[in-house]
């Protein structure tokens, strides 16, 4: 992204491929990137770090571990994992070929997601979990009111609650929303 605004403002650029920035960091090669409601504001506003453009923006990725720092242990070069990790601008983002993921912030991908679904999920899943089990003390047994069932937080928070075992009640806007829901 060279300036705020409108999706003309991101460009392809050729970039040298980061270094590790850590014993704990690990560099991944891009297969999917998310994309989120934040990643579009601050497109359009870049309110977190005016003074350091042009930058990498993208919060969710997911792909495959090129390098490891000398501390990393939960992954290998090889493995498939998806990340979330900044993407407000600086340090860079995911939407990049290579981007460099601290150890704590990635998870290995489960065999049966792609690409694409491992990347959809970081921020999402993040949400609901703050949500529900941080701040809401989610308990066995329980009921709950999700609002947005069928939205990219809302489907999730519906899982970890049943995963929880608690009774869910949910709002939707349409039938086809209800099926999926």
């Amino acid at each position: 992204m060279n300036a705020p605004g409108e999706p003309e403002v991101l460009t392809v650029a050729d970039i040298p491929l980061p270094a590790l920035t850590s014993p704990c960091s690990v560099l991944a090669k891009l297969h999917a990137a998310g994309v989120n409601p934040i990643d579009t504001k601050v497109r359009k506003l870049n309110i977190y770090h005016p003074d350091k453009l042009p930058s990498i923006l993208g919060c969710d990725g997911a792909g495959v571990v090129e390098a490891i720092g000398s501390s990393v242990t939960r992954v290998r070069l090889g493995d498939e994992v998806f990340f979330f990790n900044n993407g407000l601008g600086y340090p860079p983002g995911r939407y990049a070929e290579y981007t460099v993921v601290q150890e704590d912030y990635l998870a290995l991908k489960p065999k049966n997601l792609s690409m694409v679904e491992a990347a959809a999920i970081p921020l999402a899943l993040i949400t609901a979990w703050e949500a529900l089990v941080i701040r809401g003390d989610l308990k066995e047994g329980q009921s709950m009111l999700i609002h947005a069932g069928a939205g990219g937080v809302g489907h999730i928070a519906i899982q970890l609650a049943h995963y929880f075992d608690v009774l869910v009640a949910t709002t939707i806007s349409g039938t086809e929303k209800a099926e999926f829901v």
